[in-house]
């Protein structure tokens, strides 16, 4: 009998998949090649034997593939788990494969210690040191990583895929993914979509197989009339058309079996497919149909023991006889690993579906009770268990419960789901009340860490209300973690509500809970623009830790009245509470601070914005060193942008765009809109100096943060406002620019957090200049004059200082605008803010020359421009070499672009305005060959090394010309 399954059949039809994958193997790891392939297509349509032949022709690379099953949708990371399998183990046993890769490398019994606190408890972490990994073995010899029947992927498998996608590893790696279309979870649609707009993601749809190509290679020895009739039924689906045919040769009729005809099995399979291919089945004898519904069944764990545990009275032999056969039928197939699978997914899934319920939990606790008497761990355990449950059963419930725990970090929809197993089959009585209550709390949180935040809070909410008076700790935990939901999902005036509401209520909460709510409370108001307005709630937290000795909860209510008051532009009191909550912290341990780790995000952020920048980056570092380690997810975005804002600062932009893109990473996990729009915003304040002149991406993920926050009018949203004004500004739009801050903070500003006035208002000074509105400009820089003076802060003395310099340039003042920029630039230097420092410098370095104090431009150029280069500000390096003082008699025109043809020049002007390759190769109607060779040329002959420099020495006989 021929077998069915489409990799073991001739390729028909897919020539353009093949020349597009190979174009991508080609120019595997350079610029603009995607990083991943995307074959979509429905059930049978060949993907899995398309993605054969596309391993197959990665001659020379490392191969790796792994599937996702139907059945262990709950097994995390399954999927890659199943491609690693195929490494040398060698290697994943050397120095080079760090350590936190293990849950995705080796699989659920990995994360044995992970209840205890000895595994690894960052899923991000993780998941950038899969990428190391996949790093490495790119680096040996290439790599491709296959993985099909993404569709079915549990939902650790697809958060891991969506990182690779944003962060793809370095070197010639590339990922293959297949899935049905239709079935597509949309969290993968969705991260797959954001692949292709941003260049990482190829797609590749597979479309019904041509009639005349499908005829002759598969059905030439057919009478030319039945084969197209069985072409007709099958519409072009290859794994149908080879059913038909095999019915067909074997006296079947093809007539009125078609693929659309019927409606699609439980599993997504289409009935008439579904029937032709359990038609192969009623061959088969007891023996053998039991041995396959096994196979079915265990999935990863059909070992020939465990088939032998699982298949009823048989011996060895009779077993050995029964897998022989099935094997010479092209039914079963066995693993490198001696594992047997079914020969195809859909024949599996349907296996499984037409095994009787009874059958498949006696096949499940058999499993379930061999894996534990071999030691294995609950969560390798957990899949067998749960599907072997018809009713409440103590002994599962605790293993389920224990798996769950030790997934709830690196896989927390998974123990979501093992939580709500238990719960749903868990009796409801009394005696059970606690625990119930206990496990309802604990999936609440799993849900909230997956990104389930408005489940996560429903189910909150239920557990509240359902609290009695013996409940009050439960209750005070359930309130603090919804407060936090609520804050999650943009609704902080909620959660402020809730929160004040409890703290009142009598008898009022015990003082542990009255802290802990306090300063859920506080933070809700800092949301919310609204910190004076518990300003007196802050000061009671503050008192009730003291009086009952809580050291953290008093190290909390300092570090957020610190923050609050930096807010508000109270600098004095913000730098009383910051000394004091240092004090604590540094004199806590890190178990100590692990109960409440939120305080270092607290005090992280009031050192930033008081300027205190070492020390707020020591706090935030040590901050996100316990959130790693103690699975505080929550708190890492932001830690994370805590420290990319210092970064910015202190002028370290790659390391601070690495901290940003971290932070956006797991902001998008947690599934907040606020919390994505918050690190967006930071993304684009340093994307913007750190991309080169006329790059657009800043102003985009400007776009994307205020699209993000929506309506909400919570200050991050402002926050986003702002930045799209400033990055609207750079980008020559001054009139988008103005609306935009004006937006969000109204015409007099009074929306926006006290401390981010001053620089905003700096950059309203120069679009009312822009447009013509002096008189504006002159009261917008008083007024940043008059708020920096309250603050007293250097960095808002040198916003206000370049606020006034551009009043004066405006006037034509050229000295004394020189002299109001190198003052901004001296306000920067004592804090560390050396971005900000020479960008003041580099406007200065414009008006000195304009004054003719040609060295005192010189000595401020030369400084600016090396802060720029050693710290990564492209912006500001394009910016120095536009503003470079010149000689007195310069050249009107660099003479060594006088080398260049018309068309190295043409393309050299393409290169000054920030196209690539791709793009100037498109505007020109080249192939990007050309235009590479054309760019070697104009190095050599120009003797530069670099776009970069190439762009400067454009645009300097640009400026020469217009002079």
């Amino acid at each position: 009998m021929p077998a069915l399954d489409g990799a073991a059949t001739m390729l028909v039809g897919r020539s353009e998949e093949l020349r597009r994958f190979d174009s991508v193997i080609t120019g595997l790891g350079k610029d603009g090649v995607p990083a991943v392939v995307d074959i979509a297509a429905d059930a049978g349509m060949g993907k899995s034997r398309l993605l054969s032949e596309l391993c197959a022709r990665a001659r020379g690379l490392t191969v790796l593939r792994g599937r996702a099953t139907e059945y262990e949708r709950h097994t995390p990371f399954q999927t890659f788990t199943d491609a690693f399998a195929d490494v040398d183990r060698a290697f994943l046993d050397s120095d080079d494969v760090p350590e936190a890769a293990a849950p995705v490398l080796y699989g659920a019994d990995s994360v044995h210690g992970a209840a205890s606190g000895t595994g690894n408890r960052d899923r991000f972490g993780l998941y950038r040191a899969v990428t190391e990994v996949l790093s490495r073995l790119g680096e040996r010899s290439g790599l491709v990583m296959a993985l099909d029947d993404l569709h079915w992927a549990d939902p650790a498998s697809l958060e891991l895929l969506d990182h690779l996608i944003r962060h793809r590893a370095s070197g010639r790696v590339l990922l293959v993914v297949a899935r049905r279309e239709r079935q597509t979870p949309h969290s993968l649609a969705a991260a797959l979509a954001r692949g292709v707009d941003s260049g990482a993601v190829l797609r590749m749809p597979l479309r019904p197989l041509p009639e005349q190509d499908s005829i002759e290679a598969l059905a030439s020895d057919l009478p030319p009339g039945d084969a197209s009739k069985i072409y007709e039924s099958s519409e072009g689906n290859p794994l149908y058309l080879l059913s038909l045919l095999h019915a067909y040769r074997h006296g079947a009729s093809s007539r009125g079996t078609t693929v659309r005809g019927h409606d699609d099995t439980a599993s997504g399979v289409p009935s008439g497919l579904g029937s032709l291919l359990l038609d192969e089945l009623t061959a088969l004898t007891e023996a053998q149909r039991r041995t396959v519904e096994a196979v079915a069944v265990l999935g990863d764990h059909a070992t020939p023991a465990m088939l032998s545990l699982t298949t009823g009275p048989t011996t060895a032999e009779e077993l050995d006889d029964c897998i022989g056969a099935l094997a010479r039928r092209d039914l079963l197939r066995r693993g490198s690993d001696g594992r047997w699978t079914l020969r195809h997914p859909l024949l599996r899934a349907l296996v499984y579906e037409h095994t009787p319920a009874p059958r498949r939990a006696e096949i499940h606790r058999g499993a379930a009770d061999e894996l534990a008497r071999a030691g294995a761990s609950a969560a390798e355990r957990a899949h067998h268990v749960e599907r072997s449950l018809v009713g409440w059963d103590p002994v599962s419930a605790a293993v389920l419960s224990e798996a769950a725990a030790q997934f709830a970090d690196t896989a927390p929809a998974t123990a979501a789901h093992l939580l709500q197993v238990v719960l749903r089959l868990m009796p409801e009585a009394p005696a059970h009340a606690q625990q119930r209550g206990d496990l309802t709390l604990a999936r609440a949180r799993a849900l909230g860490v997956g990104g389930s935040l408005r489940e996560s809070r429903d189910l909150l909410h239920t557990l509240i209300s359902r609290s009695g008076p013996d409940d009050a700790s439960l209750r005070g935990d359930a309130i603090a973690l919804c407060a936090m939901m609520e804050r999650h999902l943009g609704h902080s005036p909620e959660a402020i509500a809730l929160l004040q509401r409890e703290l009142v209520r009598s008898p009022g909460p015990e003082p542990r809970q009255a802290v802990s709510l306090g300063l859920a409370l506080g933070m809700a108001a800092l949301n919310t623009v609204s910190y004076p307005d518990v300003r007196d709630d802050i000061e009671r937290t503050l008192a009730t830790a003291r009086s009952h000795g809580d050291l953290m909860g008093e190290m909390g209510a300092l570090a957020l009245g610190s923050l609050g008051e930096a807010y508000e532009g109270e600098t004095e009191a913000a730098r009383r509470f910051a000394d004091a909550a240092a004090g604590l912290a540094d004199g806590l341990t890190d178990p100590n601070l692990t109960e409440l780790c939120e305080s270092l995000v607290w005090l992280a952020w009031a050192e930033a914005l008081l300027e205190r920048y070492t020390d707020a980056e020591r706090h935030a570092d040590r901050g996100l060193d316990i959130a790693r380690r103690s699975g505080q997810v929550h708190v890492m975005p932001h830690l994370l942008s805590s420290k990319a804002f210092v970064h910015l600062n202190t002028c370290r932009l790659p390391s601070a765009l690495e901290s940003a893109e971290e932070a956006e990473s797991v902001a998008r996990a947690i599934g907040s809109s606020d919390l994505l729009a918050f690190t967006l915003c930071f993304k684009a304040l340093i994307l913007l100096p750190h991309r080169p002149l006329g790059d657009t991406r800043a102003l985009l993920t400007a776009e994307e943060a205020v699209a993000a926050a929506g309506g909400s009018r919570h200050w991050w949203a402002s926050l986003a406002g702002c930045v799209l004004g400033h990055t609207a500004l750079v980008s020559g739009d001054q009139y988008r620019a103005q609306d935009a801050i004006l937006r969000a903070g109204g015409p007099e500003l009074l929306g926006l957090q006290p401390s981010i006035r001053p620089g905003q208002l700096d950059t309203l000074v120069s679009t009312a200049l822009a447009i013509g509105d002096v008189e504006q400009a002159a009261r917008w820089a008083a007024r940043a004059v008059e708020e920096a003076d309250r603050m007293g802060l250097h960095g808002q003395r040198g916003a206000a200082l370049r606020a006034e310099a551009a009043l004066a340039q405006h006037q034509g003042d050229a000295r004394a605008a020189a002299e109001l920029f190198e003052r901004a630039a001296q306000a920067y230097a004592p804090s560390g803010a050396r971005l900000w420092e020479a960008y003041s410098l580099l406007l200065a370095t414009v008006q000195a020359q304009a004054a003719g104090d040609r060295p005192r431009a010189v000595a401020m150029w030369e400084r600016a421009r090396r802060i720029a280069d050693d710290g990564g500000a492209r912006l500001l390096s394009d910016l120095a070499a536009l503003v470079r003082p010149q000689a007195e008699e310069a050249p009107l025109a660099p003479t060594e672009l006088d080398q260049l043809t018309a068309r190295e020049w043409e393309i050299a002007e393409l290169v000054a305005e920030g196209l690539s390759n791709q793009a100037i190769a498109t505007k020109l109607y080249l192939s990007r060959r050309t235009v590479e060779t054309h760019l070697s040329a104009i190095y050599r002959k120009t003797s530069v090394s670099s776009r970069s420099a190439l762009a400067s020495l454009m645009t300097r006989a640009a400026l020469d010309r217009r002079a």
